[in-house]
């Protein structure tokens, strides 16, 4: 007996084991706070540089700009540049220009997390910023492969960061399961190891009375 009730024992703990090791605390609320301040306040100053870069006036360029609705298209153009550094620099600039939304966007907003709402809220922005240039900005034009460089750059920073950033944030309250007893009832029907009810004891002592009287009564009528 002492071996089994070893073994069952052994067996819950390891049952349980495993979801009290998924379950996680989430942080207090002032480290909360902090930490959503402080995102907030970095997704402020990303934007004003990202106005600064993308709606900012270039009447030089005004020239040699032109509209790209077919995506790869300047992918193409900076593969075959003749000065691969700056090709570089337009490749990575677009990228690193979606980097923040992928860390910042889990923090402030819980419900963009996830592989394909990151992505499509970055390439939803960056869709405006690119139509607004190529409608208002003098020497600015619409570009859709900067859009995909930003919606890649995105991911990068979710995958990288921003999915354990937002986990520990917006963590769920671990939820209380209910404790079972240590004798192992927990299986067992309703009712299982109860008493029987009185009535039931009642009635056996009745039936035994009645049924001990009619066989002296068969008795005495036999002599």
């Amino acid at each position: 007996m002492a071996r089994t009730t070893s073994r069952s024992r052994s067996t819950v703990s390891g049952r349980r084991s495993p979801t009290a090791q998924g379950d996680r605390r989430p942080l207090p609320l002032p480290v909360r706070v902090l930490v959503m301040a402080l995102a907030f306040a970095a997704m402020v100053a990303f934007g004003a540089v990202l106005a600064g870069l993308t709606l900012q006036p270039s009447p030089a360029s005004e020239a040699l700009t032109h509209s790209n609705l077919r995506p790869g298209s300047s992918l193409e153009l900076y593969w075959h540049h003749p000065s691969p550094r700056d090709a570089v620099k337009q490749l990575g600039g677009n990228v690193l220009l979606g980097v923040p939304f992928g860390i910042l966007l889990p923090v402030l907003a819980p419900g963009t997390r996830g592989l394909l709402r990151v992505p499509a809220l970055t390439a939803l922005m960056m869709l405006l910023v690119e139509l607004v240039q190529g409608a208002v900005v003098t020497g600015r034009a619409f570009d859709i492969d900067d859009v995909i460089l930003n919606t890649t750059g995105a991911l990068l920073g979710y995958l990288l960061l921003g999915r354990r950033l937002g986990r520990a944030v917006h963590a769920p309250a671990a939820r209380k399961r209910p404790k079972t007893p240590r004798g192992g009832t927990a299986g067992r029907p309703r009712g299982a190891g109860k008493p029987a009810s009185r009535k039931v004891a009642w009635r056996l002592p009745r039936r035994a009375k009645g049924g001990a009287g009619a066989a002296e009564r068969a008795s005495a009528a036999s002599k």
